[in-house]
């Protein structure tokens, strides 16, 4: 396998980190903070870095990626952009460890929203504006990915969403380089409309941004400790919920709509499944909260639908400790971990699609099991569902959770209790953010856990942003092999 056309966009990638350094420097600079020389210095060593990977492989350049060499590329661009955006955090006067740096940073870009700061009422500007900035470009990341590589790259039966034009494994690049000028457009056209609602609900501009910039990203890091409890602001909450839901629908829909076609997003089966699965969850804990627990009925709709939507979409805000709400929520809460938004937006999860799938094979076989001989095909939106979409999704699902049980006794070994054990491996691999119990928690942080613990995360962390077939195949010895 030739490297060097994927060490050259590595390079590209990690130039472009060094540059959005810039912005919080500038930020810190403006506000007065202390940190902004960190940001300069760690802005001129990434930039080296990257500038001599450029001049090193430019010679490498090409407008098409093999299979094998697109694979190692989405890995290794979200593994190396979370080690050198952990530089501002190693360096900074918040005293962090290079575990926790690098913690942080990883759970930035993968939208992940775990945190080890504790402090942030205090932390300098231009660290909150880095948290955000982290997220925020992981968000588009995350879309241009799921739109143009993972359909090509038949991941987890992303293939049902590949496109006629761009069927090809040789067609990343130009797909890729395409849909990011069209999606980041929307993205920061939506970012700057949630931020401007958000200043106008009473939140000061800085942390209007900030929130703008995590809720679209489904990311979840805030610049308060008790995250957007702290503002006590219902209007704000509302505001936050539908960015989330905004972030969690297909983004490919809303370029769409920029050119007159609405009707698409409505008929999505997909779209449908989802608005079903937040309308049900959040009936349900505000049913629960209004008669057994001390919650007016307004009170009740407003903590079940901020909190259900931000753990179903994997965006990790809190406005309360939902883990202290009893066993019914606590149990519908983990569970809901797994679920994430729709394909093709910034959420986390396995995907409303592939319950579809998974759903639609089931009943499958149902009827066989009824009429031995009839012939049944499953459906999804219409259209039947080709068998290797089908055994894809079975066995990404089944990745999915082993990946979850193995990352769970892991982190027992080094011994966390059971349900912190458990609610970590889900909420990383699923990119929530916050787990559940005393010390995780939403009202907690990832700071007390050893270092073994924070390493084992962070891997699930890439594991579960990059649908988990694009990380292990790339471990196996037949991917190396001529």
């Amino acid at each position: 396998m030739k490297l060097g056309p994927v060490f050259f966009v590595l390079g590209l990638l990690i130039s472009v980190l060094a540059i959005a350094m810039l912005v919080p420097a500038a930020v810190d600079f403006l506000m007065d903070g202390s940190g902004w020389h960190v940001f300069l210095a760690s802005s001129g060593l990434t930039l080296f870095i990257g500038v001599a990977l450029l001049l090193t492989f430019s010679g490498s350049t090409t407008k098409s990626l093999s299979l094998r060499q697109a694979f190692l590329l989405t890995t290794g661009s979200w593994f190396v952009i979370a080690f050198f955006a952990s530089f501002p955090f190693a360096f900074s006067d918040l005293n962090m460890s290079p575990t926790d740096a690098f913690f942080e940073s990883m759970s930035g870009i993968t939208t992940t929203g775990s945190t080890v700061i504790v402090g942030l009422d205090d932390a300098p500007a231009g660290i909150l504006l880095w948290r955000a900035v982290l997220q925020w470009l992981g968000g588009v990341g995350i879309i241009v990915m799921a739109l143009a590589v993972l359909p090509v790259l038949s991941v987890g039966g992303m293939q049902l969403f590949q496109t006629e034009a761009f069927d090809a494994a040789d067609k990343v690049l130009p797909r890729a380089t395409q849909l990011a000028g069209g999606i980041g457009g929307v993205y920061i056209l939506l970012t700057v409309i949630w931020t401007i609602a958000l200043w106008l609900s009473g939140l000061s501009g800085f942390d209007a941004l900030a929130h703008a910039m995590t809720t679209l990203a489904t990311g979840g890091y805030s610049t308060k400790d008790a995250s957007v409890a702290h503002f006590n602001n219902p209007l704000a909450e509302w505001i936050i919920i539908a960015g989330m839901i905004v972030g969690s629908l297909p983004f490919v829909y809303y370029l769409r709509g920029l050119r007159g076609e609405f009707k698409g997003l409505f008929h999505d089966s997909q779209v449908r499944w989802f608005a079903w699965t937040v309308l049900l969850s959040v009936l349900m804990v505000a049913a629960w909260l209004f008669s057994n627990l001390d919650f007016s009925a307004t009170s009740s709709i407003r903590h079940a639908a901020f909190n259900v939507i931000s753990v179903l979409t994997g965006t990790g805000y809190g406005t309360a400790q939902f883990d202290q709400w009893g066993s019914f929520t606590t149990t519908l809460f983990l569970s809901l971990m797994f679920v994430g938004g729709c394909a093709g937006s910034t959420t986390c999860g396995i995907k409303i699609f592939r319950f579809q799938v998974l759903f639609s094979t089931a009943k499958v076989q149902l009827d066989r099991l009824l009429r031995p001989h009839g012939v049944f095909i499953p459906y999804y939106s219409g259209k039947p569902i080709p068998e290797t979409v089908s055994e894809a999704v079975m066995g990404f699902f089944y990745l999915y959770m082993a990946s979850v049980a193995a990352l769970a006794a892991l982190l027992a070994a080094t011994g966390l209790d059971f349900m912190t054990a458990i609610s970590g491996a889900a909420t990383a691999i699923s990119n929530v953010g916050p787990g559940l119990g005393p010390m995780i928690g939403p009202s907690g942080t990832f700071a007390e856990l050893p270092d073994t613990s924070k390493w084992l995360l962070s891997a699930g962390m890439l594991l579960g942003r990059l649908e988990i077939f694009t990380v292990l195949v790339i471990l196996t010895p037949a991917f190396w092999r001529n």
